[in-house]
């Protein structure tokens, strides 16, 4: 009897152990091995060095790009990719990355190349995809590949919306990379990024997609990649892979209070860089949809005001006269729920939406008005410098007319900058 009852026991003793071993082996196959992976995907990734132009402002000088305040101080605000901490001065011993520098940069004098970045090779005839900010006031290019080649590159055009540049260099043959579909993206996806931190050149690492569609003040045009892959000064420009070794994001910011990586990083999905970098390649430029309105956030109070269920959309506050929403009847005061048939969450996911069409072309709106929602069509115009029509007003100031006889929309990041204004402040757009 006691034989017979403690048999099973033994027997689902020994199950739970081996149930308890199969997990354990699940477990560690559902992390991926990502070193075949590295191994075929380095070769078309690039380092980028740069000569700095003499003549170029530098921080500190008039023009009113002096350094934002640093430390306890700082406001959370996206933090370009510097080679040095902002805070640093050339020789202080006591700079707080002074350890973390390039190797490339020490003791050396001041034409020397230093390593600022990241690349990939998009096409194999030479051309190069990096981040404009990367090259930005550089008399010197220098790409450097996984066989320790170094060659100058010809800058074939940048665009500073989207943070991107095109680079060429004498080369054929080239290991390009596979073009994915960031349109696909799922969060939680495993992902891998290769460049080159402190330069510390080809340096590998993984994390996951945290979101997609981010959309910062600092590029309306891109809707970012968020994920949580380690990103620090050196990856600017370079390549963000899936597991099936595809691109699909150029790593690009960091939300940071330090300058370092805090876990939130972000990338321009591919798709749109792409984009670019064709019409740059073509044209040495790149053209986006215009649509001639100022809009604002939609709160909680204004979406009871206006009858909306939730609060959604963007807010028109003024409409540019002449402009395409202006042909079309589009007013201040109307609520833009979708466009060309998605819908918007917030008022910053309209300016990529239409960046991203093609001048000329005719796009649905679906708008909040009077309570109902109206259907329009609207013929996209051409952006050229009305950057200000497309820039959201976080802050909720903005007004179709104003008391004060002025229109004030959110300050972006490069304004701020220029303005050496870091917290507080609205734009005057008009008058």
């Amino acid at each position: 009897m006691s034989t017979a009852a403690g048999f099973p026991r033994l027997h689902f003793a020994a199950l739970g152990v081996l149930l308890a071993m199969a997990g354990c082996d699940a477990g560690r196959s559902s992390q991926p091995n990502f070193a075949d992976l590295v191994e075929e995907v380095s070769p078309s990734v690039v380092n980028i060095s740069t000569v700095a132009d003499e003549n170029a402002p530098t921080q500190g000088d008039d023009d009113g790009q002096s350094s934002p305040p640093q430390g306890d101080d700082a406001p959370e605000w996206l933090k370009r990719f510097l080679e040095k901490h902002p805070d640093q001065a050339p020789g202080d011993n006591n700079a707080p990355d002074d350890d973390l520098r390039a190797p490339d940069a020490q003791d050396q004098g001041p034409t020397a190349p230093q390593s600022l970045g990241s690349g990939l090779v998009l096409w194999e005839d030479g051309y190069i995809l990096t981040n404009y900010h990367v090259i930005q006031d550089s008399s010197e290019v220098v790409v450097r590949l996984l066989d320790r080649r170094q060659m100058i590159a010809k800058v074939i055009g940048f665009d500073e919306r989207s943070d991107l540049a095109l680079l060429k260099i004498a080369a054929t043959d080239l290991p390009a990379v596979k073009l994915g579909d960031s349109d696909k993206l799922r969060p939680g996806e495993w992902v891998l990024a290769i460049g080159s931190p402190f330069g510390f050149d080809y340096s590998v690492t993984a994390g996951i997609v945290s979101a997609k569609g981010r959309n910062l003040i600092s590029e309306q045009y891109v809707p970012f990649v968020q994920t949580d892959v380690a990103i620090n000064p050196g990856n600017s420009g370079g390549p963000l892979f899936n597991l099936d070794g595809e691109v699909i994001g150029v790593n690009s910011q960091i939300y940071s209070q330090s300058g370092g990586y805090q876990g939130v990083s972000f990338a321009i999905p591919i798709d749109v860089a792409a984009k670019v970098a064709r019409q740059l390649k073509a044209h040495g430029r790149v053209t986006r949809g215009w649509l001639g309105v100022v809009v604002q956030e939609v709160n909680r109070e204004l979406a009871q005001r206006f009858g909306m269920e939730r609060p959604i959309g963007a807010l028109i506050t003024r409409v540019v006269p002449g402009s395409p929403a202006d042909q079309a009847g589009l007013r201040a005061g109307d609520v833009i729920l979708s466009y060309d048939g998605r819908e918007l969450q917030t008022s910053q996911a309209l300016p990529p939406e239409v960046g991203n069409s093609d001048p000329g072309q005719m796009v649905s709106l679906l708008v909040q008005r009077d309570g109902r929602a109206v259907p329009f069509k609207v013929q996209v115009g051409q952006l050229e410098n009305q950057d200000v029509e497309l820039v959201p007003d976080n802050d909720g100031g903005g007004q179709a007319e104003a008391p004060l006889g002025i229109l004030v929309a959110g300050m972006t990041d490069e304004q701020r900058r220029k303005a050496g204004v870091f917290t507080g402040g609205v734009l005057v757009v008009d008058v």
